[in-house]
């Protein structure tokens, strides 16, 4: 899936939580539907280990999951549905080089593109977690600078690169103009406590209402724009308009979103052709949810 692969197996697994955390000694371990940045096992009926799938500093990678854990506490406390909570972090060893992490397991179905797109149930289900997100105190702070959440032109070189490498796969011509017409609206408000990656395969649902939250650990302050992409990458037109007015944004800011959602879904078509095909489905139903809304679309002319 990525060219700095780390190698992270079942027996690899199982050979580090076993030494590591024995309390989960000789329980069932099972492999989970492969995400983008880590391998998942579930541990038992409770627990889940979390191996980052690609190179990096060890040292500066334990940083990383402290804070990671810091901010999955943080928003398990304050989030509507259930969210994993940290159970601890594991070293290095038997052939896999990197920190790891054990949080607690949540059963569900995993959200798609197109499962709940047109329920209002589930619309409003995320606008109340959006807005119950906001209103987390940021305590001072801001945005930490990492991926999405701060300038939009920023994204300029990334966005540069995925058109290059989709072509013939989407139609670039019109990606770039929409890009050019959405890069430079202006941040409306101060940052707001965020999940920052609201996309359907960090939401468990369970028939037609949100049930659980994954992958916080990247919560905390970013543009107040930033989890509007949630109503582009799962809901349907009409939807979408109910979640906007139950989370009433000014123009800019829902345009912003947009803005954000595109940024996302550019780089998921060409680079997970192969290797994923759920992120790459993700990514053309957005773009194409983009295209289809006349006020979006009105800015790629």
């Amino acid at each position: 899936m990525h060219a700095d692969a780390v190698p992270i197996d079942l027996a690899r697994a199982r050979r580090l939580i076993e030494d590591q955390f024995p309390e989960f000694s000789g329980l069932p371990l099972t492999p989970l539907e492969a995400g983008t940045d880590h391998a998942i096992f579930r541990i038992g009926e409770t627990a889940a280990a979390r191996f980052p799938r690609r190179a990096a500093d060890p040292d500066v990678l334990h940083q990383k999951l402290e804070q990671e854990a810091a901010a999955l506490a943080e928003l398990a406390a304050y989030a509507p549905v259930p969210t994993p909570e940290p159970l601890g972090l594991g070293r290095p060893g038997a052939d896999y080089p990197l920190p790891w992490s054990v949080q607690t397991f949540l059963p569900g179905e995993t959200a798609t593109p197109t499962g709940l797109a047109h329920s209002e149930a589930f619309a409003g289900d995320l606008a109340r977690l959006i807005a119950t997100l906001r209103n987390v105190d940021t305590a001072g702070r801001s945005f930490d600078g990492v991926n999405r959440g701060g300038r939009l032109t920023d994204h300029d070189g990334w966005v540069a690169t995925c058109l290059a490498n989709s072509e013939g796969l989407l139609d670039v011509t019109r990606l770039r103009a929409l890009w050019e017409g959405l890069r430079t609206l202006p941040a409306v408000g101060p940052d707001v406590m965020s999940h920052r990656d609201l996309i359907p395969a960090n939401l468990l649902v369970r028939e037609d209402r949100l049930a659980g939250l994954l992958d916080g650990g990247a919560f905390g302050p970013a543009d107040r724009s930033l989890d509007l992409v949630a109503g582009w990458h799962l809901l349907d037109a009409p939807r979408r308009a109910q979640f906007r007015q139950a989370l009433a944004p000014p123009e800019t800011e829902w345009l912003r979103g947009a803005a954000w959602a595109f940024e996302q879904a550019i780089g998921l078509v060409w680079y997970y052709e192969k290797s994923h095909p759920g992120m790459h489905a993700l990514g053309r139903s957005t773009l194409a949810r983009l295209l289809d809304d006349p006020e979006i679309s009105s800015y790629g002319r």
